[in-house]
């Protein structure tokens, strides 16, 4: 016996193994048994072959179930048994002797002669090709087959029992198998066919009810037969009256319900029996087979019947008649056949009620009474089936559905739904926001969630709803057509405001290092928690960004959706500096959108819709690159560097638009989106090197301007490129100053300075010559205003150039070359060009009627003077900032057509650069100043109206009014600085500086330095120091009845020194009201053009006003903050000299322009007047601060002011006047020593219309501080009787009013004051008589005035029992009675007597 293979044998010794066992010729222990082939060859060759090859296959063989999907092994070639190849043959020449190459057979073709046949064509037939299948042709004349059978089986089966020709006789069919437990219509048996009742013809077959349900198989059946028997017999053996008297007394015991079902199941099954005997009857089709309808449990189908015989109920009435033969109409439920039926008459609505809104397919509303006919397909089978339209609810439920089509329906219909409410179209017939809406039930996500779909459609729809969601219709229309403006490029972020304290600490910081900092999940929180707050920050978090450049990338969608693409993502780039550079940072984006829509070559473009977007320039894709160089000058360097941007801007730069292979529309837009990109770039110095490849274009591209603007009508589109042109060439004028940007110390700061400018001023300075003609043809223009509009920004961009032409010019310094000055820098020769200017161009303007008209239009198209038109849309959720723009703006507004606003503002900046550099020309600009409208308009503008809500359309419209009040107020400055004779109107000018100062939002630090270093502490704009103002100060002071002041000491004479005291104050404020640096340099960067320190266009967020309204007030909180931050108590330095600098402003405000206080509410004003005795314990006690505080002080007693002074409403900067007040009292108890200006303010908050709480505070808290109140009556600056009237109600405090006169702490010596006001409430307390009042008063009145009774002290007693009326002239401070009344002596005698009655009984 062999043995077994040994681990450690080799191949070799396998070998010798198998060839032993070959040797051996003995039996192996195992046979290998080879299966048939397909090709009908069995393995064993010695039995006969089969007669029939061909495979047969039996169908009632086959499995119910498919078999299961499981890997197939692999096929294998082997040969024929019958045919074995020969083993010496050679395959290639086998393969060559068998090839049977197409050349073999088709050797010669010759084409058939159809030239005589007739050509016929085709019959038409009613019998669609190929034939339908219907089932009922199955049912004709084919048996039944047993088991579950499709009907393709059935038809196979058919066609066999045909081809064989067996007799379709009804026994081949086999009986269906019944359901378990459940037994069916048999035949009757012959016991069964006579069964008749007596007097019916009706016979009994089977059991109808009884089933034999829970018993085993065949028992079942018996048993049930049994039953049925023993029932038929006992029926048989009863009479016809015996049978119905039964019948009655069943049918009074059973329910109706019951009763009816039993009825219905009888009628089943005996509409059952008679189709199957008329199926048998002779005459009718041979073998007509038929389905037996599923037997359902009676808990599932008697609620059907119940409702289908339920009483009073209309019959349902269908269109079509259902048929048996139907596909899946065996069982015909009936009420699922309800929408088949007719709409139900339109109901009116009787009410008032609220409704829900539907709409229609183009995102319509839909009036509720409106009856649309049914082929519009806005009628569904939801609730209200009769109103045509969707709701949201229900188109909400579309975008989950499993069918596509639905999927894309309801995301263009929510699309369009979106767009017309941003369009304002709802305003009024709906309740609330729609867009709120939509976000509060997670549209947002559910757009993110159909990103993802791979539908085409579904995602082409998702695209455009969430471009409709985003992008607000007009919002990139207006920032794009005031590209061109006066620092129109720079423009706030589109992100909401932040209102929790810590968003307000990041805003705070700058841009660079906010988002340097942040992380992109925002402190880990979920993306619905920060699309609440913000929509942009919750879709970044959902990583937008990379399933968007996997649209543009992979899947290539079509151009519309391209264009939505981009509009989204330009929509991100404008939110923020983060966002923009989280969509600079997505891995292949911006290298997709370059490569894809950005080419430098493409096939040429005809006119009309583009196929693919793919491959082909798109402006789209060039203005987010604009946008994101305008969130900061890295990302455009990186634009530039790591993008090769430069290749793209040289490329279509180089070719004008009508050269460029594209539709026109889209190569003018290309071009313009291409120079205002070169623009931004060229902002931040950089760019700078394709000036030099590019200046035979662009002033080619200047050489056409006249052409253009000469065109009839204007183009818009080739205005907006002429003017991106001439801003662009602003830019680069700038960048060729030659003036050294100073060295910057902070480390963040000095990153933003770049490398000199490679552009120098000969580069430049042959440019003016081509725009300075383009100006005049425009100006020609003015007296035509249709013509004017239609010009746009152009006339404003030529101005902005030749300010900055000047400018550039002026500051370069005068170079020696080979010992001899350039003659294009000297001084003397921009000068004269300056005067040349003005005398031919400017002059003249400014001399025309037609100017004088813009200036008047200024009012019509101010939001300032118009709050209205700064109302934010209804449609604007505040987690989505918006400009509001949908429909765009009016022609009468900042932002329409007709504006003067951008002229103007470029006119004024202009005229502001050569005043700076030749001031001979400041007296003939000054007539600018002395215009009508202007000086209407400043009137209006320091009016006391209400400033518009700060809103993203509000602070983009107030920047550039801003801009245009603070260009005026500078010319006015250098005129007043320069001319002998006062100012035009400085007073209005000084009051539209106080108000622009308080206005000014952030990323106008520098105006707002400005204004400090000018404007606002600029003695010629006080003419009242020189006009009798102090005079008449004193004068007014010695009118007031309350005014008792020292005559050397008084207000005209604090004036005077706060006049001369005007540089100390400028310094002051400059100290405590200047912002950050950080923010202050970048400001200063972008007004001044310094290039190289500018470090974003984008603006940072208009939370509020960069100052706030009650700075003048700011010196003082801030040291009042400073002492109380600091534990050793030290006051600052210079706490004296810092607190009159403020109060001498505050003193001239007060005096001279009451209108620049008017939005501090007096209560305010106290607040901050009694932050100065909080500041130090010994600063009240200084000279001028008690002077200039009681100065203050007698101004907010007047009796004009003293009204308005409310300290129960809330106050700008201060939690709780009570706290500051209870604090107050404590610093007075502690150091005050009985200072009368000290306690005036004690006393002041005391009057009887304020809170109670603050008396409480005093007379109860800080009862030792009475001692201290010393003020005479004489002094007092208020009225007496504000202290005494109406009686006091409160019955604590007169508790403690009492306690303090009885204890003695309250005396007329020490606090006269109060001693009076006590008395008078006690007074009235004591003797008052009122039946409404509780017991407890009752009881304590009659307590307080037997105690009075009582007292010891004659005086007290006899001030509080003949008090009369509140006197300030008499020494008590009150009048008494000589005898007390008639009333007051009974009520008294009545209480004596029973406190008599009451101390007898007791003894």
């Amino acid at each position: 016996m062999l043995s077994r293979p040994k681990p450690g044998e080799s191949e070799v010794d396998l070998l010798r193994f198998q060839s032993q066992f070959l040797a051996a010729g003995t039996a192996p222990a195992v046979r290998v048994v080879k299966k048939g082939s397909r090709r009908g060859s069995d393995a064993n060759l010695d039995q006969p072959p089969l007669q029939d090859h061909r495979d047969v296959v039996m169908l009632d063989s086959l499995p119910d179930l498919p078999p299961a999907l499981v890997p197939a092994p692999p096929k294998r070639a082997r040969p024929s048994p019958g045919r074995l190849p020969p083993e010496d043959e050679d395959p290639e020449e086998r393969l060559d002797r068998h090839d049977e190459h197409i050349t073999a057979v088709l050797t010669k073709i010759i084409e058939r002669d159809t030239s005589s046949e007739t050509v016929k064509l085709p019959v038409s037939s009613g019998v669609a090709f190929p034939v339908v299948f219907h089932r009922s042709q199955e049912r004709q004349g084919k048996p039944a087959v047993s088991g579950k059978r499709s009907i393709f089986a059935q038809e196979i089966a058919a066609r066999r029992v045909s081809e064989a020709r067996v007799p379709q006789t009804e026994n081949v069919v086999p009986p269906l198998d019944p359901p378990e437990g459940a037994v069916t219509c048999e035949a009757p048996t012959p016991g069964d066919q006579g069964c008749q009742l007596p007097g019916s013809s009706r016979s009994f077959q089977g059991p109808c009810l009884v089933t034999g349900e829970g018993l085993p198989g065949q028992e079942a059946e018996q048993e049930a037969q049994a039953i049925h028997e023993e029932n038929v017999a006992r029926l048989q053996a009863m009479r016809h009256e015996e049978i119905l008297q039964e019948q009655q007394r069943l049918l009074a015991q059973l329910n109706p319900g019951l009763v009816a079902f039993l009825r219905s199941r009888s009628h089943t099954h005996e509409q059952a029996g008679e189709e199957a005997t008329d199926g048998q009857r002779p005459g009718g089709p041979s073998a007509e087979v038929i389905k037996e309808k599923p037997v359902m449990p009676p808990s599932a189908r008697e609620p059907r019947k119940k409702d289908e015989l339920e009483p009073g109920r209309p019959a349902l009435v269908l269109p079509v008649t259902p048929d048996k033969d139907w596909l899946h109409m065996d069982t015909v439920e009936l009420e699922k056949l309800h929408w088949t039926q007719d709409l139900p008459p339109l109901r009116q609505q009787q009410t008032q009620e609220r409704m829900q809104a539907r709409f229609g397919l183009q995102g319509e509303l839909l009036a509720p009474s409106a009856d649309l006919p049914t082929h519009l397909g806005l009628h569904h089978h939801g609730e209200e089936a009769e109103r045509a339209g969707y709701t949201l609810q229900e188109l909400f439920h579309l975008t989950r559905s499993q069918v596509s089509q639905q999927r894309v329906l309801a995301l263009q219909v929510l699309a369009q739904v979106i767009s017309r409410a941003q369009a304002g179209e709802f305003g009024g017939q709906l309740v609330g926001s729609i867009l709120r809406l939509l976000l509060d039930a997670g549209f947002l996500f559910l757009l993110r969630f159909s990103l993802d779909d791979r539908v085409d459609g579904v995602l082409a729809a998702a695209v455009r709803a969430l471009r409709a969601l985003l992008v607000a219709p007009g919002d990139e229309e207006l920032l794009d057509s005031t590209f061109s403006w006066y620092h129109g490029a720079s423009v706030f972020p589109l992100m909401p405001r932040q209102d929790d304290k810590d968003d307000e600490d990041e805003s705070k910081e700058p841009p660079a290092e906010k988002a340097k900092r942040k992380n992109p999940e925002e402190g880990g929180r979920p993306p619905p928690v920060l699309a609440r707050h913000d929509v942009i920050k919750g879709l970044l978090a959902t990583n937008l960004l990379p399933r968007l450049r996997y649209l543009l990338e992979m899947t290539c969608p079509g151009p519309a959706v391209v264009l939505d693409i981009l509009a989204v993502l330009i929509r991100l780039a404008r939110h923020s500096l983060e966002s923009a550079t989280r969509v600079l940072e997505c891995p292949r984006l911006i290298e997709t959108v370059v490569r894809e829509f950005l080419p430098t070559s493409w096939a040429p473009v005809g006119v009309g819709p583009l196929p693919s977007r793919h491959g082909v320039p798109c402006a789209a894709a060039m203005k987010l690159f604009r946008v994101l160089a305008s969130a900061g000058r890295n990302i455009a360097a990186r634009l530039l560097s790591s993008f090769d941007l430069r290749s793209r801007l040289c490329r279509f730069i180089a070719e004008a638009p009508q050269e460029l292979a594209l539709p026109p529309e889209e190569a003018e837009t290309l071009s313009t989106e291409a120079f205002r990109l070169w623009a931004v770039t060229a902002s931040y110095g950089q760019g700078s090197d394709l000036y030099r490849e590019l200046y035979p274009v662009l002033v080619q591209a200047l050489q056409a301007v006249p052409q253009e603007l000469g065109a009839q009508p204007p183009r818009p589109l080739a205005m907006q490129r002429i003017a991106s042109l001439l801003t662009l060439l602003t830019q680069l004028t700038l960048a060729a100053s030659s003036t050294a940007s100073e060295p910057i110390s902070d480390c963040a700061e000095a990153s933003l300075s770049g490398t000199p400018s490679l552009i120098t001023w000969t580069q430049v300075s042959g440019l003016r010559p081509l725009v300075e003609p383009c100006l005049r043809q425009t100006l020609k223009l003015l007296p035509r205003p249709e013509m004017w509009n239609a010009l746009g920004p152009v006339p404003a961009a030529c101005l902005l150039f030749l300010g900055a032409y000047y400018q550039a010019w002026s500051q370069q310094h005068p170079l020696e070359l080979q010992g001899a000055m350039l003659p294009s820098l000297c001084p003397g020769d921009w000068l004269q060009d300056m005067e040349h200017l003005s005398e031919e161009l400017l002059l003249p303007l400014l001399r025309q009627p037609t100017l004088g008209s813009l200036w008047d239009s200024l009012r019509h198209c101010s939001s300032l003077c118009n709050p209205l038109s700064c109302t934010p849309a209804p449609e604007v959720p505040p987690s989505l900032a918006s400009l509001g723009c949908a429909g765009g703006c009016p022609s009468l507004s900042l932002a329409g057509s007709a504006s003067p606003f951008p002229f103007l503002t470029a006119l004024l900046s202009l005229c502001n650069t050569l005043s700076q550099i030749h001031k001979g020309l400041c007296s003939q600009l000054a007539a600018i100043l002395a215009s009508p409208g202007l000086q209407n308009y400043f009137l209006q503008c320091v009016a006391p109206v209400a400033v518009p809500a700060l809103t993203a359309f509000s602070a983009w419209a107030l920047r550039h009014e801003y801009h245009l009040q603070y260009l005026a107020l500078s010319l006015a400055q250098k005129v007043a600085a320069l001319q002998p004779a006062p100012a035009t109107n400085p007073t209005l000018h000084h009051g539209v500086a106080l108000a622009l100062l308080s206005r000014l939002l952030p990323g106008s630090e520098h105006l707002a330095h400005e204004l400090l270093l000018s404007c606002v502490f600029r003695p010629e704009f006080l003419p009242e120091r020189a006009s009798g103002g102090l005079e008449a100060a004193d004068f007014s002071d010695r009118l007031c009845l309350g005014s008792r002041g020292d005559p050397g000491c008084g207000r005209g004479a604090l004036l005077a020194q706060a006049c001369q005291d005007l540089p100390s104050i400028r310094s002051c404020y400059l100290t405590h009201c200047s912002p950050a640096r950080a923010s202050l340099l970048a400001s200063q960067a972008l007004y001044r053009g310094e290039l190289q320190r500018l470090p974003a266009l984008l603006l940072p967020v208009p939370g509020e006003p960069l100052l706030p309204t009650d700075w003048p007030f700011l010196p003082l909180i801030h040291l009042y903050h400073q002492a109380s931050d600091s534990p050793s108590g030290c006051p600052p330095a210079d706490t004296v000299g810092t607190v009159t600098r403020a109060l001498q402003w505050v003193l001239v405000l007060e005096s001279w322009r009451p209108q620049a206080l008017w939005a501090v509410p007096p209560a305010a004003r106290l607040a901050r007047l009694m932050c100065v005795f909080l500041v130090d314990s010994d600063l009240f006690r200084e000279t001028p601060v008690q002077r200039l505080v009681a100065a203050l002080l007698a101004r907010l007693c007047q009796p004009q002011v003293l009204p308005n002074l409310n300290l129960d409403c809330p106050l700008p900067g201060l939690t709780s006047f009570p706290d500051l007040y209870a604090s107050f009292l404590e610093h007075f108890e502690a150091v005050s020593f009985g200072d009368d200006l000290f306690g005036t303010l004690v006393l002041l908050p005391l009057q009887r219309r304020f809170s109670v709480t603050l008396r409480l505070a005093l007379f109860g808290e800080h009862v030792g501080a009475l001692r201290a109140l010393g003020l005479p009556l004489s002094q007092l600056p208020v009225a007496l009787e504000c202290y005494t009237g109406p009686p006091e109600d409160n019955l604590a405090l007169l508790q403690l009013y009492f306690r303090a006169l009885v204890t003695g702490a309250l005396c007329p010596r020490w606090c006269p004051v109060l001693y009076a006001v006590a008395v008078a409430h006690v007074n009235s307390f004591i003797f008052s008589q009122d039946p409404k009042c509780s017991d407890e008063v009752k009881a304590t009145s009659r307590s307080m005035l037997q105690k009075t009774w009582l007292l010891g002290d004659e005086c007290l007693r006899k001030h509080i029992l003949h008090y009369k009326l509140p006197n300030s002239a008499l020494p008590e401070g009150f009048e008494l009675y000589p005898e007390l009344p008639l009333l007051r002596q009974q009520h008294l005698q009545r209480l004596i007597s029973g406190v008599l009655q009451t101390r007898g009984s007791e003894t």
